[in-house]
């Protein structure tokens, strides 16, 4: 919407131009009448559409040739005067007035224009007759109004009329000549069917139709009025209303007839409210909400986007196989003005034995797009219509930034939920098999990828001590001279060299003596091809060695050629379980769920633990204690005396516990 409206009056002298202003201001005919009135600004409280709107006279006796073209230039709306009584003044509306705004104004943002047939009350009959072929003639003309100044006889509506033709302009929505919506506009309103079509069955029923009335209007449509509604429909069109429910034919009908009717500011309610502009395009603080993300914070989609995303699936996944086929996937953007997706997901994310991108890869992508360029994300929850579906403000309600990982760090803990894990590696390593692997690919099915379609990340989930996580994978070239800051920020680093190349783990060891040795990020060494016969890796020291030396991890044993089966997950849920533990030491680097270390680390990480913990201190603190003891020295000796004890007993218990592995 506009912030003000500016009106300017033109026509030739002496046919009232001042005196509607006048009498508009005053309500009451002027006796005195100037040459020109000065600009008058109306403010928005007093206006229908609440918008401030300035009105601008102008005089030939006062004002000059280029003054006037200026005034055009800054016009949102002209309306050209006449007298009703005086032919000459009609007949100069098309031999001058309107030539003159033409040649004045851009070609491809034409002002509106309004007709005024001043001095109604000094003649008996109507100037329609005469005024209705120059309206049809020229397209800009959205109206024209008889008043009177001096009886005041629809001086207000004038207004009313110039400001309604800028807030809410026929233009862009009709064709006159055609008596139909131009294709923007039927464009526009087809992305909103879709959208309010929450099932997806190409009806919107009454349950839908209340959902956008309240959306739009604020307000559902009666029983009756929604009945009156479809029978309209019925009525002009054969398959605008179908299984009691409105078609998309329909839907479009409905605001053709608005736009027929004069009710074109109902049908820019809507779109305004869908996020388009005057132009018919998606406006840019629709799809690009404000949302900070500081330096060291990571985004993530929340709770309420993943239910809306997930909606949208079950939507158009008509077959009900878990899976977006091409045409499914088709249908799912068709929203958008181009398709988001390249060939390249499908090698980035999970797949059924079709290539089809599952449920669980489908949300894995809208992960990495979030994690990677939330903007992008922004701009497509948009085109889906998150924030009206969702009844939130923005896009950016359905966005977690998390917490700067310095402060994770510090208190040990983490809620994020995704982690990412740059993989490093010489030529031919095996970095590209890994980053498949993990989407259950093995060697021979990665032997199908097309070099074109190849993916330099890979997202999917793991599960870490019970809970789920994302763990985004991200091939980084091998180029020892330059590394980016996107190639340095991770969560855990992969080195990964080839077994069967004895030259293949140098190239590992100075990436971390280069990047990595000085830094807090977590590295993992990553024995490729582990199927091959192993050979010595010409370096000082025996891969083991290096990692002993650096505290790491000891090589960890991995391939892809595993036949028919599955490559196994165990090395992925070890990357997701260090990245999410940077600080820990862990002696056990299985994530079995089974053995002592696992079966510690669920117990402290349980609910129940957790909530006994709090309600213990919760009693200990409201019956035990009062206001006495906790002034007095005695009691917090006590205290610390049992909390030192509890941590020691703790300490030992987890070292025996420990101690065999």
């Amino acid at each position: 919407m506009r912030k003000d409206v500016r009106i300017l009056l033109v026509g030739e002298s002496k046919v009232g131009k001042t005196s509607l202003i006048m009498s508009l201001v005053s309500e009451e005919f002027p006796e005195v009448v100037p040459y020109r009135a000065e600009e008058i600004t109306i403010p928005a409280d007093v206006t229908p559409e609440r918008v401030p709107t300035h009105i601008v006279d102008y005089s030939e006796a006062e004002q000059t040739d280029e003054q006037l073209f200026q005034e055009i230039s800054k016009a949102n709306v002209i309306c050209i005067v006449y007298a009703v009584n005086n032919k000459k003044s009609i007949e100069k509306v098309t031999s001058h007035w309107i030539p003159l705004i033409t040649d004045n104004t851009d070609k491809d943002n034409r002002v509106p224009l309004i007709l005024v047939g001043n001095k109604s009350d000094l003649v008996e009959h109507s100037s329609m007759e005469t005024i209705l072929p120059i309206m049809n003639q020229y397209s800009d003309i959205e109206t024209c109004v008889e008043c009177s100044a001096k009886n005041l006889k629809n001086i207000s509506e004038l207004f009313y009329y110039a400001q309604k033709a800028v807030l809410h302009p026929t233009g862009p929505l009709y064709c006159p000549e055609r008596k139909d919506m131009k294709p923007l506009c039927v464009k526009a309103l087809t992305r909103i069917f879709k959208v309010s079509d929450l099932d997806n069955d190409g009806i919107l029923n009454d349950n839908q139709l209340n959902f956008f009335q309240r959306t739009c209007f604020n307000a559902p449509l009666a029983p009756q009025a929604l009945e009156d509604v479809k029978n309209v429909v019925r009525k002009n069109v054969s398959d605008g209303v179908r299984d009691n429910g409105l078609t998309l034919n329909g839907f479009l009908f409905l605001h053709t007839l608005f736009i027929q009717r004069g009710r074109h500011e109902t049908t820019w309610t809507v779109l305004r409210r869908f996020g388009y502009d005057d132009d018919l395009e998606l406006h840019q603080d629709y799809l690009f909400p404000q949302l900070k993300v500081p330096p060291d914070a990571t985004t993530e989609l929340n709770h309420d986007a993943y239910l809306f995303l997930q909606g949208v699936f079950d939507k158009h996944d008509k077959d009900r196989d878990c899976a977006l086929s091409p045409e499914e996937l088709k249908d799912l953007f068709d929203v958008f003005p181009y398709m988001p997706w390249g060939a390249d997901v499908s090698n980035t994310v999970c797949t059924n034995d079709k290539g089809w991108i599952t449920y669980q890869g489908y949300l894995s992508q809208w992960t990495l797009t979030t994690y990677l360029d939330v903007q992008r994300c922004l701009e497509y929850l948009g085109y889906l219509g998150y924030s009206i579906v969702a009844e939130q403000e923005s896009q950016a309600a359905g966005i977690t930034v998390t917490r700067d990982k310095k402060i994770d760090l510090q208190k040990r803990q983490t809620q994020r939920s995704v982690f990412r894990c740059n993989v490093f590696g010489d030529v031919c390593s095996g970095k590209s098999g890994f980053l498949q692997a993990f989407l259950g690919r093995n060697l021979m099915s990665q032997k199908n990828i097309r070099e074109e379609h190849r993916s330099f990340y890979a997202i999917s989930t793991t599960y870490v001590y019970g809970q789920e996580k994302y763990l985004l994978l991200h091939e980084v070239f091998p180029d020892n001279d330059y590394m980016s800051d996107a190639d340095l920020a991770c969560d855990i680093v992969c080195l990964l060299y080839d077994v069967s190349n004895p030259y293949s783990f140098e190239y590992c060891a100075k990436v971390f003596k280069q990047y990595f040795m000085d830094s807090k990020t977590p590295c993992m060494m990553i024995a490729a091809k582990s199927d091959l016969p192993e050979v010595k890796q010409q370096y000082g020291c025996t891969p083991l060695e290096f990692c002993r030396k650096h505290k790491m991890p000891p090589p960890q044993s991995f391939t892809c050629n595993t036949a028919a089966a599955a490559p196994s997950r165990d090395i992925y849920t070890k990357l997701t379980t260090v990245a999410m533990y940077p600080h820990a030491r862990l002696r056990c680097m299985c994530t079995c769920n089974r053995c002592t270390f696992c079966l510690c680390q669920n117990l402290l990480n349980s609910e129940l633990l957790q909530t006994v913990r709090t309600k213990l201190y919760a009693a200990v603190l409201s019956r035990h204690v009062s206001q006495a003891d906790l002034k007095s020295s005695t009691f917090w000796l006590r205290a610390s005396v049992g909390a030192a004890m509890f941590a020691v007993l703790g300490i030992a218990m987890y070292r025996v516990l420990l101690k065999p592995r």
